[in-house]
């Protein structure tokens, strides 16, 4: 799995309150909008990046015994 980087946000209220809008809209947490936002801000101005790698969830699968 791919490891995350964590770190306190200072944000306007207001601004968080939209995020959160946005993520209800779209069907996401407001951690995860936030970072769609940021890509895309990102994007826009030029930076390239790799595309985000997916969540594994779910149970391993069960290792073969011989």
């Amino acid at each position: 799995m791919t490891e995350r980087k964590a770190f306190p946000l200072r944000i306007d209220p207001a601004l968080w309150a939209a995020v959160e809008r946005c993520a209800t809209a779209n069907l996401r947490s407001a951690n995860a909008e936030a970072e769609v936002l940021i890509r895309e801000a990102l994007k826009a101005r030029g930076v390239r990046l790799d595309p985000p790698q997916p969540v594994k969830r779910g149970r391993p699968p069960k290792e073969k015994t011989e």
